[in-house]
């Protein structure tokens, strides 16, 4: 969006839905209305009367109206309405008054969404200066933070700008602004008794960071996994209480069986220590150390720990990820129905302000090409031209509110004229034109690819025999894995392989396939390590190019393109899963910095029965002492560690021990949010794989084509019965028809989710929208 050229002092304009009076008492123009009485006391409205003369000013006493602006006015604030339907942002949170519009305008640009992120990823990665430091990162007290508060500060300054449209009580009934509101003050306050004080203090405040990050425009995605995780919980709660049910009961049984059998281990010699050791064997992590002193007793003994781990682990954590997979399968499909009807409303309350008196139920090209200079500033005159003919599926020359409910589906498209039997190098000169017509013809020949296909199967062969063989060191091993004839042969066919594709197809059409591009990476980087290892030896990293030239191979399966499908269409979520996980061991690891930092774990649990774990000399070590929390980035490993959930309640021992029994409540919290999220990470992809295959019976390969794609025909009638303006007209003559009286364009969409849902839910989309027009009509 770009920015708004704020009308003069003495300009009063409101919205379409604003019609209260202003200071002097008069009723301010409305823009949906616009009209104003002239000398005679007559009303005009200004929209037809100025309708293709829009620089002119008319005066009424001490106002002048500037007409040009007055659309511009509505314009902004369609494509206002239109960002929050694709957003799905509250319509609350709109500019109600054009004086707050700047502010709104300023927020919402590009370079204050960079700015915003870039402020959040300071203040994120500022932990590694902060005491305790990551030693290469430490920084003075003072300069660490004078940087927090410039970065809050610009923070601040968005949360002021936000304020003058939404007002306080917006805010205060827009819990995520108003819990980023609380933590800033927090954080400022915080700032300035460090920098007075010029010493940190117990600083948890600092885990809450992340919120600044996770609210900043391109972390959409992410706030929305956050969303569906919170909205999951209540059956994933009810699991857990029936497990943690379960888990007592066990333990209360297991410490009267056998606190008399206890030896050294003591698992069971409190009712205390039988819950703990009986929730970490919910993990499997001490198992079957916890149940081989009471098996030594007897071996019916080892039907508890069996019958525990099948009702709880292999039962109830399964039961629960089959809960949550169900919960979640229902929140995506009514997510989708609440974004659906989001934008429906997005549109209906743009259209209003599009409209003139002439005719007040359908758009003109006019006001779709104004509010597409806003909405979607990249679409050239062409693309404006061919969306609309393309919305117009009446052939009426306007736009009726359905057929402007499609405005997303033809912004998304990406439009291109037919040609099909002009190539992309017709320009160019006689001799470019032959070489590219060889390679064309080379790469149609029906055999190129299967070539192609044994060539890498013979590479992959080649590999075997250079990893069976014995060198005398590592880098002759290297060299000759990596960089040996063999290695250059392929690598020659390969590189041919590109060339050809490349001069045969073009470069566009050439990387529009994934798996063209993943060829030209992978070929390339095969090239980089050929070089690099014959200068750098030592440099091993580059030998992973050559075995992934075989991933090619599993797109001759099926179920293995299934699978790789089913991959790019999870690569939003996943990407938002990773960012969530990463939060939460921010989160974590900013706990367990202020209570876990200077606590030397070496040799710190001698007489308990995890000793060797930590036992630290010269000669031999346990290598435990080394899951500490000392800084942020040893922190994150350590998290890492407790995770993957291996011997993980050694570390929480270990601190029990060292700090406070009380301190194991740090670790289990961590392993349940991470339990949580990573349940919803395998539901997701569970419910992803599904539709996946669902979608793939009940859509043939053509349907699919019709799906991501449409073709239209402009005709020149089309472009004079849209296009007003003479000038305008004459340009688009010269542009695009020349010598021809009509175009034909495809029209190619995304191949994401959100199409294909459009798809698989093309019967509840009608009924959901019947019963929104049927409830527009009640209104």
């Amino acid at each position: 969006m770009t920015d708004y050229s704020r009308f003069e002092d003495d300009i009063i304009v409101n919205s379409y839905h604003a019609q209260s009076p202003n200071r002097n008492g008069d009723v301010p123009l409305s823009i949906n209305d616009s009209t104003i009485p002239n000398e005679d006391g007559e009303n005009i409205d200004l929209r037809n009367h100025f309708d293709g003369r829009l620089d002119v000013i008319f005066s009424d006493g001490d106002r002048r109206i500037d007409v040009n602006q007055f659309w511009e006015m509505n314009y902004h604030e369609a494509s206002i309405f239109l960002e929050e339907g694709e957003n799905n942002e509250k319509f609350d949170s709109h500019p109600h008054e054009p004086e707050a519009l700047p502010a709104y305008l300023l927020v919402h640009n590009d370079w204050y969404y960079g700015m915003d992120l870039a402020t959040s990823l300071v203040l994120i990665v500022l932990a590694f200066a902060e005491d305790p430091a990551t030693p290469p990162f430490e920084m003075p007290v003072a300069l660490h933070s004078i940087i927090e508060l410039f970065a809050l500060a610009v923070i601040g300054l968005g949360l002021a700008l936000k304020l003058r449209w939404m007002g306080w009580l917006t805010i205060l009934k827009h819990k995520r602004t108003m819990l980023k509101c609380i933590t800033l003050t927090i954080m400022i306050i915080e700032a300035f008794v460090v920098l007075i004080r010029q010493t940190s203090h117990f600083r948890v405040s600092r885990a809450l960071r992340p919120i600044f990050l996770v609210d900043t425009h391109y972390l959409g995605g992410v706030r929305r996994f956050i969303r569906q995780i919170l909205q999951s919980l209540p059956p994933i709660f009810d699991m857990l209480l029936l497990i943690f049910f379960f888990v007592t009961v066990y333990s209360v049984l297991g410490y009267y069986l056998f606190k008399s059998t206890t030896d050294v281990h003591n698992h069971f010699d409190t009712l205390f220590n039988s819950f703990v050791n009986m929730f970490v064997l919910l993990t499997t992590a001490n198992f079957p150390d916890i149940m081989m002193p009471a098996y030594s007793k007897s071996k019916w003994y080892s039907l508890f720990f069996i019958s525990y781990l099948c009702i709880v682990l292999y039962l109830l954590m399964n039961l629960m990820l089959a809960v949550v997979y169900e919960t979640f399968t229902s929140i995506e499909r009514d997510k989708f129905r609440k974004l659906l009807l989001h934008k429906r409303q997005a549109c209906k309350n743009a259209f209003k302000l599009l409209l003139t008196k002439e005719n007040p139920n359908q758009m003109e090209f006019p006001q779709f090409e104004g509010v597409m200079r806003y909405y979607a500033p990249k679409k050239s005159n062409r693309d404006l031209l061919v969306m609309f003919r393309y919305l117009n599926t009446s052939g009426t020359g306007s736009l009726t509110i359905e057929e402007f409910y499609g405005i997303y589906d033809s912004v998304m498209m990406t439009w291109q004229p037919q040609a099909i039997d002009t190539p992309w190098y017709f320009t160019a000169s006689p001799a470019v034109q032959r070489i590219c017509q060889t390679a064309n013809s080379t790469i149609s020949w029906p055999y190129f690819d299967h070539i192609f296909y044994v060539l890498t199967t013979l590479n992959g062969i080649a590999m075997i025999e250079r990893g069976i063989q014995s060198y005398p060191n590592l880098q002759t091993s290297v060299l000759a894995f990596s960089a040996g004839w063999d290695t250059c042969f392929f690598l020659a066919c390969f590189t041919l392989e590109v060339a050809l594709k490349t001069l045969g197809m073009g470069l566009e059409r050439y990387f529009s396939s994934g798996w063209n591009l993943y060829d030209f990476v992978v070929t390339f980087g095969g090239l980089i390590a050929v070089i690099s290892l014959r200068l750098f030896p030592d440099f091993v990293y580059v030998v992973v190019f050559r075995p992934l030239k075989l991933l090619r191979l599993f797109k001759l399966k099926k179920r293995y393109r299934d699978i790789i499908g089913t991959m790019a269409i999870l690569s939003p979520l996943i990407k938002s899963a990773g960012c969530v996980m990463l939060v939460m061991y921010y989160f974590f690891a900013i706990i367990g910095m202020e209570l876990f930092a200077g606590y030397d774990m070496r040799n710190c649990c001698n007489g308990t029965n995890i000793e060797t774990y930590y036992k630290y000399t010269p000669d031999k070590s346990g290598y435990y002492y080394l899951n500490t929390f000392p800084n942020l980035a040893v922190s994150l490993v350590t998290l890492f560690e407790l995770t993957v959930v291996n011997n993980w309640f050694v570390v929480m021992n270990g601190y029990a021990t060292k700090v406070h029994a009380a301190s194991r409540a740090y670790f289990v919290l961590f392993y349940l949010f991470t339990m949580v999220v990573l349940t919803i990470v395998v539901a997701s992809v569970l419910e992803a794989f599904r539709f996946r295959i669902q979608y793939k019976k009940q859509t043939t390969k053509r349907d699919e084509e019709k799906l991501l794609h449409e073709e239209i025909e402009l005709k020149w009638e089309d472009v004079m019965n849209y296009v007003k303006d003479f000038q305008a007209l004459q340009k688009y003559r010269s542009d695009m028809f020349v010598g021809v009286g009509k175009i034909s364009f495809l029209g190619s969409r995304p191949r994401n989710r959100q199409v294909l849902q459009r798809r698989m839910y093309r019967h509840e989309i009608e009924q959901w929208m019947q019963e929104a027009a049927a409830i527009d009509k009640r209104l």
